[in-house]
This record gives structure tokens, C-alpha cells and sequence, in this order.
């Protein structure tokens, strides 16, 4: 089954009056990286949270911001740091000293001091009654996220699916193509042999027809065949096409398989790649130049997709 790599997806759970809402996006990646922007507060939860999303997910860049409340009526309670107080407010009277500042210090400057006054931490046997809440809510937007890649992978795989029966459809008529190179080596070569001729005192004035008549009287056509079949042995692509086919009905297994098979097809395109360059390089004609280059445009196309496959 493939899968899009780029998603969005929002939930929320309200338990035990603990408020969690996640928003979680998805985009391209080689690997797994998790991005988590949670409150301080609740860092301990991290390795648990990347922990869900690794469960669900096995590449992608991801990004998850999940906010916390506590809704209960005991929620809002405070605790005085009274050791950093006393310790500032020390500091502030030998500033007033040694400068001989007249104004008196107020609750004020006391306040202006960092985390005098913070919020009391939960207990930790509410600490269950947290997880309950976030994991939820996790889940809630990972099930979304997965939904959406999934129906985006749908469209992928569809389209796929239709590149690959032109590609194979191409490729037949490059077998076409192929199959009368022996024939057009044949003919390559009378005309080489005619020219030769012509310019080593042969009756230039005959047609080109006469000219290769008379030089199959010379010249033994079982060695001529097999000199063109020399030729045409060179640049002989059948066992290209065959692997090429081959990768064809892999692609398709790929992508029909309920398994991640991004990196898979990332691959199989190297391979394609590689046998049309081959081809390219064996092809003698330039009709069956031009519809290889057709064949590694739509092969680029398919690759510009597969970035995006999970």
C-alpha cells in the first residue's frame, strides 16, 4: 500500500480534566525524524509520545505540537520560591547600598525576579491521569494523519500505475524498433562496401540498386549476413527490454504491497535508469534514440513522485 509522505492532522481529548490538543503535519524524508514541541512541563512525556508516533509511522519528517490544560478547579495553585526570594531581595538591598539609592524595595521588584513564583507541580499520581489524556489525543491525530496519507498514496499509486503501462507499452515498440536493426546493419554495410568501391575505380554512374546487386555477386551473402549480424549484435537491446519488463512487474509489486516501499522504489527507478541508458547508448537509429528519451522523461516523472512515498 503506498502512502504519502505529506499530511495534516489536529485532535483533541478532554479526560479526567486534563485538555490535550495535538496538531501534527507530516512532509518528505529519507528517514524518521520527529520534531515534538511540548510544554515544558511536560518534557517527561517526550520519549513516550516519539514512542507512538514511531509505532505508526516509519519515515518522514514530523512535526507535532501538543498543548496541555488542566482543567480542574485545583488547577491554578502557586508555590513561593522563598530561598531565591531571600536571595534577591539581599541582592537588591546592597545594590541600594552601594549605589545610595533612596527609593524603599517593593513586592514589585521582588516580582521582577525570574520564577519567584511559579506554578505548583501535580502530583505524581497524576501523572497516569496525564498520559491518559495525551496518548489519546496522539492517537486520535496519527489516526487522521494516516488517513490522509493514505488517501493521498491512493492517487500516487493510481497514477503510478498508469506510467508504468505506458512505459511498458513503450517498450514494446522499442522491441519493434529493435528487431529490424539486423536488416538495417545489412543494408548500412552494402552501402559502405558500394562507396568503397566507387572510390577504388567502380562504375560510380550505377544505381545505388545495380551497385548492390553487383556487389552481392562478389561478395559470399552468408558472410555479409554474418558481418550484419555482427553489427547488429553490438547494439542488440533484447536483454535490456527483458529487465526492463522484469522491473516493471516488481514496480507493480511494490506498490500493490501492504508494506512501506518508498525506498524500494527509489531503487527500482536507479535500475531503470541504468538499462535505458544502456539502450540509449546501443541504439543506431535516431527514431529509436527519440523514443528512449520519451521512455527516461516519464521514468524522471515517476521519480519525482516516489520523493513523496513513504
Amino acid at each position: 500500500m503506498i502512502k504519502s509522505m505529506t499530511a495534516y492532522a489536529e485532535a483533541s481529548n478532554i479526560e479526567n480534566s486534563i485538555r490535550c490538543d495535538v496538531e501534527i503535519r507530516s512532509y518528505n524524508s529519507r528517514h524518521l525524524d520527529i520534531a515534538l514541541y511540548l510544554p515544558r512541563s511536560f518534557s517527561r512525556y517526550e520519549e513516550s509520545i516519539k514512542k507512538l508516533i514511531a509505532a505508526k509511522l516509519s519515515r518522514g519528517r514530523i512535526e507535532i505540537r501538543i498543548a496541555i490544560e488542566d482543567l480542574s478547579e485545583d488547577a491554578v495553585q502557586f508555590q513561593v520560591d522563598l530561598p531565591r526570594a531571600q536571595a534577591y531581595y539581599r541582592a537588591l538591598v546592597q545594590l541600594k547600598e552601594q549605589l545610595s539609592l533612596q527609593s524603599g524595595i517593593t513586592i514589585e521588584n521582588l516580582l521582577e525576579g525570574k520564577e519567584m513564583i511559579k506554578s505548583a507541580e501535580k502530583r505524581e499520581d497524576d501523572d497516569t491521569l496525564v498520559w491518559a489524556a495525551v496518548s489519546r489525543a496522539v492517537n486520535g491525530a496519527l489516526d487522521g494523519l494516516e488517513a490522509m496519507r493514505t488517501s493521498e498514496g491512493d492517487n500516487l499509486a493510481k497514477d503510478l500505475a498508469e506510467r508504468m503501462d505506458y512505459i511498458e507499452d513503450a517498450l514494446s515498440k522499442v522491441e519493434d524498433k529493435a528487431a529490424s536493426m539486423p536488416q538495417i546493419y545489412k543494408e548500412r554495410l552494402m552501402e559502405r562496401i558500394t562507396s568503397l568501391m566507387s572510390t577504388t575505380g567502380g562504375n560510380s554512374s550505377l544505381t545505388t540498386n545495380h551497385a548492390h546487386q553487383n556487389i552481392e555477386h562478389l561478395i559470399d551473402p552468408v558472410r555479409l549476413s554474418q558481418e550484419a549480424a555482427i553489427l547488429a549484435d553490438r547494439s542488440d537491446i533484447s536483454e535490456e527490454i527483458v529487465r526492463a519488463r522484469s522491473h516493471v512487474t516488481l514496480f507493480r509489486d511494490i506498490i500493490s504491497s501492504p508494506e512501506p516501499g518508498g525506498r524500494k522504489l527509489n531503487f527500482l527507478i536507479q535500475e531503470f535508469n541504468r538499462e535505458f541508458n544502456t539502450m540509449g547508448s546501443k541504439s543506431g537509429r535516431a527514431d529509436l534514440s527519440h523514443m528512449i528519451v520519451d521512455l527516461k522523461s516519464e521514468l524522471e516523472k515517476i521519480r519525482e513522485q516516489i520523493q513523496n512515498i513513504e
